[in-house]
This record gives structure tokens, sequence and C-alpha cells, in this order.
């Protein structure tokens, strides 16, 4: 694909963090069942629900304005993937604690990266003067502020504690 306008570049981009996305659901899933605080499991999967609505979101989005689909693989995403798969379910611990406060830092890693994503499909939407993607786009960036802080709260709430003891 070549990038010739604004509007190209607000699609490819919008692809990206679709895959990115998909990828962070399947990942997500895995911290999910490795995660031992009953309230760290339950934002989790509160938080691939989340991620699907983006997807959906995403999805509308580049139907509204694209006939064809492109095959867009997000590398961003799957390297943070790759390095939360190594970091919770490849390493060993000495407690749950210890992994569950690692689950938290990897899954903020990813929120982080989307969090950045959606920040700048809504600003392109918004310079295009797309009003209701950028409305869209601005509930998918609010979700993943509101994921990142309450997973901070887990740890700062005695996630981190737990792990320090």
């Amino acid at each position: 694909m070549t990038i010739t306008s604004l509007k190209d570049l607000y699609l490819d981009q919008l692809e990206d963090l679709c895959s990115a996305n998909q990828q962070a659901v399947e990942v997500t899933g895995e911290l999910a069942n490795a995660a031992t605080d009953p309230e760290l499991k339950n934002a989790l999967e509160v938080g691939i629900e989340g991620i699907k609505k983006g997807i959906e979101s995403i999805r509308l989005i580049i139907r509204e304005h694209r006939t064809d689909s492109a095959d867009v693989h997000c590398n961003a995403m799957e390297g943070l993937v790759k390095e939360a798969r190594h970091h919770v379910l490849e390493t060993d611990f000495e407690n749950d604690a210890l992994r569950d406060a690692m689950i938290i830092t990897q899954y903020q890693r990813m929120c982080h990266y989307a969090i950045a994503g959606y920040g700048c499909v809504a600003a392109f939407a918004k310079r295009l003067k797309l009003s209701d993607d950028a409305v869209r786009l601005n509930e998918c960036l609010e979700h993943c502020y509101s994921g990142d802080d309450h997973m901070s709260a887990i740890a700062a709430g005695g996630v981190d504690a737990q792990a320090a003891e």
C-alpha cells in the first residue's frame, strides 16, 4: 500500500491497531488464566471484553471507509506478546504474588501501546473531520486509560505489597 494522504495513513493505522488488539486478546486470556489474585483475574477478563469491543469498533470504521481489508500484522504487539509470554508463562516465580505483579507489568505495557495507537487514530479522525469515528475511537481510548488505571490500583492495593513480602 502506498500512503498518499492522511486518510490512507489513518486507515493503515486502524488496520495495525486491529491486529494489535487481536493479538492482545489472546495473550490477555493466557495472563488471566495464570493470575491468582481474584481482582486481577476479573480485571483481565473485563479487559478482554473491552479489547474485543475495540476490535469491533475499528472493524466497523474500516468497513465504512474501505471495501477491501489490508492484511496487516502488528509486529510491535507481536513483540509485546512474546515478552508477556516469556516473562509470565515461561518464567518460574517464587510465589504467585510475584507472577501477578509481572502480569500487571506486561498487561500495562500492552495497554500503553494501545493508548498510543488509539490516541493517534483519534487525532487523525478529528483532523479529517470524521467526528463519528473520533467519538468511537476516543471511547476506546478512555477504556484503555481506565483499564490501565485499574491495573495500577490493583498493584498498589495489594499485589505489589504481597510481592514485596
